[in-house]
């Protein structure tokens, strides 16, 4: 899911470092699609990220220092069908000055149902559809929680490329995964009042809050898929374990906002991810692709465990429906 992080510059800003975590391993045929940090991935499985943490400095003059720690939990009701619950607390830190002169508090709760509608295990294709919701007023006001409800429905994919012919056989380990959301605010605008200092006068202040296409993708290769699909090079097995990919999580206003041709703010994210039989361990930077977005590069680590392989037949099973077999590379039997 984009974890929408809760990015918020003081100056109202935004910077989304989307837990938007994601939060998910999918298996289709061959192809094992680990969570990434950025954004959710095409599949529902019981897994727990915990934690999350990222660093970055805000699109804000001067800019301020942001820090992030996520938690989610995904559980699946059906085999096909999950619910995930995640939330962050965030710290500011204003320029030159202590973490104790800035702002922190958690961000609002936000909720995610995923529905796996569709999987080719011979194409290596998935695809999954969901709504986020972000419960307002859950959250701390000082660090820019909204007081009202957001929802974002999603629509997720995923692609390997093992079906490609014996000819590009090394692009075989490649994969494309990507989400695509349309975030609408639960209020359309916000005014509040007060007096004018120099006449008296009651003077009024409007907010509008834009609707916004969330929207990114990955692009992996698989040292995993590469030994175990394609080709046993004898490398070391840390090298075997490895997923290096690159993110991109963007943001576009497209409605119900004040200015025309409203700037696209995100990162883009280099990265690898280690990948275990219960668990995996990812690093990316956090590269802002404007002013707006960002200062300076930032940093995002993740800590991610596979419920379903820890305990297939008790906290990992579906609540309605036996355990799956897991088809994680590195699974225990």
């Amino acid at each position: 899911m984009f974890i929408r992080h809760a990015g918020v510059a003081l100056s109202g800003l935004a910077v989304a470092l989307t837990p938007l975590s994601g939060s998910a391993h999918e298996i289709v045929g061959n192809r094992f699609f680990p969570a990434t940090l950025g954004i959710d991935d095409p599949g529902v499985n019981d897994e727990l990220s915990l934690p999350t943490v990222s660093s970055i400095k805000t699109g804000d003059d001067p800019p301020f220092r942001q820090r992030d720690f996520s938690a989610e939990f995904s559980k699946r009701i059906t085999e096909a069908f999950a619910i995930s619950v995640g939330t962050t607390y965030s710290v500011l830190s204003p320029p030159g000055g202590p973490t104790s002169t800035g702002a922190h508090g958690f961000q609002n709760l936000e909720t995610t149902f995923k529905y796996r509608i569709f999987r080719d295990p011979a194409h290596e294709f998935v695809m999954s559809v969901g709504l986020n919701v972000e419960w307002g007023g859950t959250g701390a006001d000082s660090v820019g929680a909204d007081p009202f409800n957001t929802y974002t429905p999603t629509i997720y994919f995923g692609k390997g490329l093992g079906d490609l012919p014996d000819t590009l056989s090394w692009l075989r380990p490649v994969a494309i995964t990507g989400q695509v959301g349309y975030s609408i605010p639960g209020r359309n605008s916000t005014t509040t009042f007060g007096i004018d200092p120099d006449t008296g006068d009651v003077i009024a202040d409007t907010e509008f809050h834009p609707r916004v296409l969330n929207w990114g993708g990955t692009i992996q290769y698989s040292m995993p898929y590469l030994k175990s699909a394609v080709i046993d090079l004898g490398l070391p097995d840390f090298i075997d374990h490895l997923i290096p990919l690159v993110e991109a999580t963007l943001q576009t206003p497209v409605a119900n906002t004040l200015t025309s041709g409203t700037m696209t703010t995100g990162t883009i994210n280099p990265g690898v991810i280690w990948v275990g039989s219960t668990f995996q361990v990812g690093v990316e930077a956090l590269i802002p692709i404007n002013r707006q977005s960002g200062s300076h590069v930032g940093v995002i680590g993740q800590l991610h465990l596979y419920l379903d392989d820890i305990d297939p037949r008790g906290i990992g099973r579906p609540i309605f429906g036996g355990p799956v077999q897991s088809a994680n590379p590195f699974a225990r039997n």
